[in-house]
């Protein structure tokens, strides 16, 4: 995950490794109101998932991906995780 903050809007990057991919891959959390369809990763050539979102400064989101539309994946480079309702944890990036 890379972070660029300007002007009170941090831009986030958000990569998902091609080993934990599939063939779609969805960021999913707070910011989005946790939509399985608005932000759609798109594939790189090596394989892995990225997208890059502008944020508000001064937040933590939580948020995870959805693969294929079934399978849930966490950021292996967020800046912390905690519990959610579901029994797993979600992935946190601070802006």
């Amino acid at each position: 995950m890379r972070k660029t903050a300007k002007k009170n809007k941090t831009m986030v990057t958000f990569e998902l490794p091609a080993e934990a991919a599939g063939d779609q891959v969805v960021v999913v959390g707070d910011f989005n109101e946790w939509s399985e369809v608005t932000n759609p990763m798109k594939r790189r050539k090596d394989g892995s998932f990225s997208v890059t979102l502008s944020l508000p400064t001064g937040r933590q989101w939580r948020f995870r991906y959805l693969v294929d539309g079934r399978r849930w994946a966490n950021d292996w480079t967020a800046d912390s995780y905690e519990p959610n309702s579901y029994g797993s944890e979600d992935s946190i990036v601070v802006t």
